[in-house]
């Protein structure tokens, strides 16, 4: 074979369509959709825009001004700082029906409050259900599915449900409950729920935002007695027993004779009411006429001899102390100086090189200027 010719054949035979040559390829999508309506996040609203729309009943804007408050950047607490004062204002002049919820993990408060919770909304009501979510330790991430375990209320146009992550707080509730409560208020919910992560030592703030403390508890769950701490009942002014439906109904009645005469052993409250328990079943809806009942008459009580007033007046003087404590603990961790320092504290710390309290102390002394 000529090599001129055999050159030819190999240099044609590279051109041909082989298995060895690398085609181009598909051509790969782009990473993001270029069809996405990607928004901008909104930018924040005047003080006004964020009223109009609380008090015109807009949810959206409600949801808005509510992120704004428990977010904890300087310039959204500056705003927030004035919605909140206005709406304390308007919050002020109305008598509404603030009620804390807690009960025992697998008690079924989310059964609970969203069958409650419609059949207040179908009394003329407007309802504000205030969930808190438990906080990971580690990611601290929250799941906020309350929205999704409540399919029904969650599309009652009368309810408006906000699930908050605790963030650590004590007894579940989350750091900027209370001025959601006023939001809420302001914008025209007249009956607020206030639902916990569950029974604990803390849950005296629950108790310090609400007007009717509601404790949810399950029969034969062991000694039903010895099953919760006396100051969880001491602080209760109602107690449901949940879930007496089917085969649960005697044990429910039990449960509902024993807890009754032990609240009947606690010294008589200050505000005069007389705490009992009832039974109640979310799926039957079997109860919740008598536990509505209970809460009308407390209310018609306290109202009427003043102790309902007196005690919003407590409770502002207790969050006066909390938010100056909320207010130094910020001042503290937000200064220049504190914050260069921290990390190497931090180090002697884990490193074993300085004990804790004296870090602390020395942390503190450095902020007050003391060394």
């Amino acid at each position: 074979m000529d090599l001129n010719k055999q050159g030819d054949f190999f240099g044609d035979y590279e051109n041909r369509d082989s298995a060895l040559n690398v085609n181009d390829g598909v051509k790969q999508p782009p990473i993001i959709n270029p069809y996405l309506n990607i928004k901008k996040k909104p930018a924040i609203k005047s003080v006004d825009e964020y009223m109009d729309g609380i008090l015109s009943g807009d949810r959206v804007v409600l949801s808005q001004a509510i992120t704004l408050v428990e977010s904890t950047l300087p310039s959204h607490r500056a705003v927030a700082g004035q919605i909140i004062q206005r709406c304390q204002k308007i919050s002020s002049g109305k008598r509404t029906m603030r009620i804390g919820i807690t009960g025992v993990p697998g008690v079924g408060k989310s059964t609970f409050i969203e069958a409650f919770g419609s059949h207040i909304t179908s009394r003329g009501h407007n309802l504000a259900v205030l969930a808190i979510d438990p906080s990971s330790e580690k990611t601290k991430g929250s799941i906020l599915g309350d929205k999704t375990r409540m399919e029904t209320l969650v599309n009652d146009p009368h309810a408006f449900i906000r699930p908050s992550p605790s963030e650590g707080s004590l007894g579940g509730v989350a750091r900027k409950t209370r001025e959601t409560i006023l939001l809420c208020e302001a914008a025209g919910y007249d009956v607020i729920f206030i639902e916990t992560v569950g029974v604990g030592q803390s849950e005296t703030a629950v108790h310090s935002m609400s007007d009717f403390f509601l404790l949810l508890m399950l029969s034969g769950a062991g000694d039903d007695l010895q099953g919760i701490k006396r100051g969880i009942m001491e602080m209760s002014d109602l107690i449901a027993i949940t879930k007496a439906d089917g085969a649960n109904i005697d044990r429910a009645n039990m449960a509902r004779a024993l807890y009754a005469n032990a609240l009947h052993l606690f010294p008589p409250t200050e505000s005069g009411w007389v705490p009992t328990a009832v039974t109640s079943s979310a799926v039957d809806k079997t109860g919740l006429d008598d536990i509505l009942a209970k809460i009308e008459e407390y209310f018609k009580l306290v109202w009427d001899n003043g102790y309902y007033d007196r005690h919003r007046r407590e409770q502002s003087r207790y969050w006066m102390y909390e938010s100056i404590n909320e207010t130094l603990k910020n001042m503290f961790y937000e200064n220049p100086r504190i914050e260069s320092l921290m990390p190497d504290y931090e180090k002697a710390v884990l490193d074993g090189q300085l004990e804790s309290f004296s870090a602390a102390e020395e942390l503190i002394d450095k902020y007050l200027g003391k060394i």
